[in-house]
């Protein structure tokens, strides 16, 4: 028993050692510099809440390549939500993850954690975690779809320096439904959006990173590519933000309908005319 004893205590160590020779065979020098908040690059003066192309409003004003179909669910959608409802957005609402690209537009700072075999991207939000897996694996034959996907990147050296300047991600794998943005630009249903996507940062500007991401759905007429910048906030004392979305959301949902909780704890009416639940299970009399 004790020859047993030594012989995995022995199995563990070089175990241990293996793991920590591993740790320390991952060079950092050779990638980027990531550290810090990346905040998203902020145009002033557009229409809307943030969106998927950073330079341009929501909803129409992103002239996305939409089907006709998608581009009249869009529509539909803005519409219902000025009757005071969410359209496509209820999900949401609901607070159900963003997932890609909703994910990607950087409401709350972005960080990002570059390991020998994964880059995580932590993200501050309804989605709090990405991971890009760099470690050279093929896609899985059975994995479960997620709003966020499965993400597989590559380190490249495009200036021959020794040192990798740009990742390069391929993410499939989606549950839905997924949106670009709050109005309702909506991905197709069917849930087989692949983003390619290019991560590097300025060369004339350390403290800006971009993401090149183009996006083959088949609720757009050709793959469509916008270039995001996050600008980054080097104080290693800088506030984390925590973002609890059931702790603030006031939407109340019933069924098939959405109401409002006032401030004072009563349930309100999202839309004009909008008739109360069913209380069938409940006293109504009044005293």
């Amino acid at each position: 028993m004790h020859h047993r004893s030594s012989i995995c205590a022995i199995a563990q160590a070089v175990a241990l050692l293996t793991t920590l020779g591993g740790a320390q065979a991952f060079d950092d020098t050779k990638y980027p510099n990531l550290k810090g908040q990346w905040d998203r690059f902020v145009v002033r003066g557009l229409i809307g809440q943030p969106s998927f192309d950073q330079t341009k409003g929501w909803g129409p004003w992103q002239e996305a390549p939409l089907t006709p179909e998608y581009r009249k669910i869009m529509e539909d959608s803005m519409a219902e939500q000025v009757a005071g409802g969410h359209g496509n957005n209820v999900d949401h609402a609901r607070c159900v993850a963003a997932g890609m690209p909703w994910m990607m537009v950087g409401f709350r700072p972005l960080e990002f954690v570059v390991a020998p075999d994964v880059t995580y991207i932590i993200i501050a939000d309804y989605d709090p975690l990405r991971r890009i897996f760099t470690d050279g694996r093929d896609w899985p034959k059975n994995s479960e779809p997620t709003y966020a996907g499965y993400s597989i990147g590559k380190w490249i050296d495009e200036d021959g320096d020794g040192k990798y300047d740009v990742l390069e991600v391929e993410t499939r794998g989606f549950k839905g439904p997924r949106l670009f943005d709050g109005t309702g630009l909506a991905l197709h249903r069917d849930n087989q959006s692949i983003f390619k996507e290019r991560i590097y940062l300025d060369k004339a500007d350390p403290n800006l990173l971009h993401d090149d991401i183009t996006v083959i759905d088949n609720a757009l007429t050709r793959p469509w590519t916008v270039k995001k910048r996050y600008v980054r906030n080097a104080d290693p004392l800088a506030d984390w933000p925590e973002s609890i979305c059931i702790e603030y959301n006031a939407q109340m949902f019933i069924g098939k309908e959405n109401y409002y909780l006032s401030a004072d704890g009563y349930l309100m009416p999202a839309k004009k005319g909008q008739a109360p639940p069913d209380l069938r299970y409940f006293n109504q009399s009044r005293k």
